[in-house]
């Protein structure tokens, strides 16, 4: 067990740029879905550059963070089967499930705009940004807090962030009506 540590290290690395790519993912299709609705040659320069930009993110760092980041915890939970007879683990395993189902959306909005494909608008993706850190905060109360979570205060918590993230996300569209270069 003298490894462990390592091995809960390289996990918590791997989680981080895991997370660090679908943060950033769906801001770079943001920019490609807008670069798609410009005048050529801006449309297909910057279309080319950030379709670049996404797949060397989303080939080279996003996905292998995420199957090493999934081979680490799979790792851990050998090493300390106990967990899994721990509620919490259980609520935190649903929570990677629905990261799992969110990442495979994100490769489809992904492998589609690689494509020049463009089903949705940049607000949408905006929206979809945040999905992410849905996720990251669930599962950080959760391993923080674990048994001692409140489910109330954190169902609460988890819909009080959404509710401020739409109205922020309301007033940076606001702003960017009266201000197109916001």
């Amino acid at each position: 067990m003298e490894y462990y540590n390592y091995i809960k290290s390289l996990h918590l690395i791997f989680v981080i740029t895991w997370f660090a790519g679908l943060f950033y993912i769906p801001r770079l299709f943001v920019y490609q879905i807008e670069a798609s609705h410009k005048p050529s040659p801006d449309k297909e320069i910057l279309g080319k550059q950030l379709g670049l930009m996404a797949k060397r993110l989303w080939t080279i760092i996003t996905w292998p963070s995420a199957t090493l980041a999934i081979i680490f915890a799979v790792w851990l939970l050998i090493l300390q089967p106990v967990w899994l007879q721990q509620a919490w683990m259980h609520v935190k395993l649903f929570f990677v499930g629905l990261l799992i189902i969110y990442h495979l959306k994100t490769h489809q909005f992904y492998k589609e705009l690689q494509n020049g494909i463009v089903t949705k608008t940049s607000n949408f993706m905006r929206i979809w940004n945040e999905g992410a850190t849905f996720i990251l905060f669930a599962v950080v109360f959760l391993v923080i807090l674990k048994s001692a979570f409140n489910w109330i205060f954190g169902v609460v918590g988890i819909f009080v962030l959404g509710i401020l993230l739409t109205l922020g996300f309301k007033l940076y569209k606001n702003i960017r009506s009266k201000n197109p270069d916001a």
